[in-house]
């Protein structure tokens, strides 16, 4: 019986505790010191050039891929346009995306300068017509 009444009373103090702890720490930002952490999301978009033949097009992917080994960006994914229905607003016009993200917007455009990230530019540029690169910032 004694077994019981403490495990009861145990459950009642966590339960108390959980509520007292969620209820203080979004109600009272002051009192909670985790800041969220800002992220920026590098976001590319390209057109590669019509007369590319398939094998020129899958030698492209290999850009992405040397961009995945250099410093500071994290994330890095690409793709193709998706098959969405058509609408209004939607563009799906570019061959290839990719987006990473940067800690600092520091990261981000030390990252741009790289030598290595120039050499791969400078590589596969040739392979478009068109670019474009959108870079948000997230609290």
């Amino acid at each position: 019986m004694e077994r019981r009444k403490f495990l009861f009373r145990s459950v009642q103090a966590s339960a108390l505790l959980l509520i007292s702890g969620s209820v203080f720490g979004s109600a009272l930002p002051m009192f909670n010191p985790i800041k969220k952490k800002k992220v920026y999301f590098h976001y590319l978009l390209f057109w590669l050039r019509k007369d590319l033949s398939e094998p020129e097009i899958k030698e492209f992917e290999n850009f992405f891929e040397g961009l995945k080994k250099l410093p500071y960006q994290k994330n890095l994914r690409y793709g193709k346009p998706a098959n969405s229905s058509p609408r209004a607003v939607l563009d799906n016009t570019f061959t290839y995306n990719a987006s990473m993200e940067f800690d600092t917007l520091e990261e981000l455009e030390a990252y741009g300068q790289l030598p290595e990230h120039l050499a791969l530019v400078k590589k596969y540029k040739p392979f478009f017509e068109k670019m474009m690169v959108h870079d948000t910032v997230y609290n």
